[in-house]
């Protein structure tokens, strides 16, 4: 990516719900505080000089002690007060980096210091479509909206929500003049003010252990993350550091119907007057995909991973079989680049449902579902699966792995 890139972080909070007259941004996670983890994960990724922090000044002290080295030593950019607010922080961030002109800027909270470099990767990516890209995680819990007295007034859609996470990134001119035009109101969040605009905002996949610190016990939480091995700074610095290569894997699986009232398709129950019979739910779809993934890092085939002769996989789901795959391709600190699955049947109709096939892969593999495709096709009723005596799918996935050599 050609682009000059600037981090703004901000650390002027006085952290009230966290329980101690210490911020919690200068509190320590192992031997680093959580502002240092924040900044030091960033400085793989930009020089030193394009990371600015934002900082209460009655706090001097501490920041000193916690990052006054980087700035003396390795060229961090000095700290600039914040404002009253969260937003008015920001924007004085924003204008003091005009003086590097740069093309994406990144906003991020001081306490969320377990930052996974593939979610901002994902933002960075979506930054080349979008003049704002957030990371988000799904929501699991049911949702209840509530009047004042707290009496049920609705359920809302889980399946619409998303919990926002930082780092928040835009192009830098275009969060610059949304602050700008908004200085002095308060929103809950950046990527709000673009939404005010009529700016779309691409949502990608975050990460649980990216969330924010806000009371003590999360530091206990996060604490084995940030083992000096699991640092952010550590695995940000293997993604952009090592040189990458690319590989394909493809994958092919067969399931014959069944009486029954619905099959698993691509992690989605799909309405139908038979099954898909096999030892586990014979989700083709996953088997396929999972296969492609693992013939993508020559890891053998999903029968070696999980025998059909093995009884514990008896009626499982296969969302753990691809998990498997995808946590393989993590411990060779390679990423998903994307992957294409085409399920071959005359019946049930799957265009209507591709969508939620989509969001239900990327969701396993914790990819962005811009990287997931799910298509369909018949065999112009001949063979097996015209005769709709069961369905077949082919899948592909493209890896990105370190280069060995």
């Amino acid at each position: 990516m050609n682009k000059k890139i600037s981090v703004v972080i901000v650390a002027a909070g006085s952290g009230s719900r966290f329980g101690d007259p210490l911020p919690k941004q200068y509190h320590h996670i192992g031997d680093k505080t959580l502002l240092r983890h924040s900044i030091e994960a960033f400085m793989q990724l930009c020089p030193a000089h394009h990371i600015q922090v934002v900082y209460n000044p009655l706090h001097q002290n501490h920041l000193d002690a916690a990052i006054g080295d980087l700035i003396t030593g390795k060229n961090l950019r000095a700290a600039v007060a914040g404002g009253v607010t969260r937003q008015q922080s920001v924007l004085n961030g924003l204008r003091a980096l005009k003086d590097v002109t740069p093309d994406y800027v990144l906003v991020h909270d001081a306490a969320r210091p377990g930052i996974d470099p593939d979610v901002i990767y994902r933002v960075l990516d979506a930054l080349q479509e979008h003049k704002g890209a957030i990371p988000g995680i799904a929501v699991h819990d049911t949702i209840k909206q509530c009047n004042d007295d707290k009496v049920i007034l609705r359920t809302i859609a889980r399946d619409t929500l998303m919990r926002a996470q930082t780092p928040q990134g835009f192009d830098f001119n275009t969060i610059l003049m949304a602050h700008t035009k908004f200085e002095g109101l308060e929103m809950t969040d950046d990527a709000s003010l673009l939404e005010q605009m009529g700016i779309s905002v691409k949502c990608v996949q975050g990460s649980e252990r990216n969330d924010k610190i806000t009371r003590r016990h999360d530091l206990i939480r996060l604490g084995e993350h940030l083992s000096p091995e699991n640092s952010p700074e550590n695995s940000l610095k293997a993604h952009t550091m090592i040189a990458e290569e690319y590989r394909t894997g493809t994958g092919f699986d067969v399931h014959r119907f069944a009486p029954g009232d619905a099959c698993m398709l691509c992690g989605v129950s799909v309405p139908h007057k038979a099954r898909l019979e096999g030892h586990s739910d014979a989700d083709v779809g996953l088997h396929a995909l999972t296969d492609a993934i693992l013939g993508a890092i020559a890891a053998g085939d999903i029968g070696q991973h999980f025998p059909p002769s093995d009884p514990q996989w008896k009626g499982a789901a296969s969302d753990q079989f691809l998990k498997h795959a995808a946590d393989l391709v993590t411990r060779r600190n390679g990423r998903i680049v994307n992957v294409d699955v085409t399920l071959i049947c005359e019946r049930p109709k799957i265009g209507p449902h591709t969508p939620a096939m989509r969001q239900a892969i990327a969701n396993i593999l914790s990819i962005d579902v811009d990287r997931v495709n799910v298509k369909a096709t018949t065999s112009e009723r001949l063979g097996f699966t015209g005769r709709q005596e069961g369905i077949a799918a082919q899948a592909a996935a493209s890896i990105a792995l370190p280069r060995t050599a």
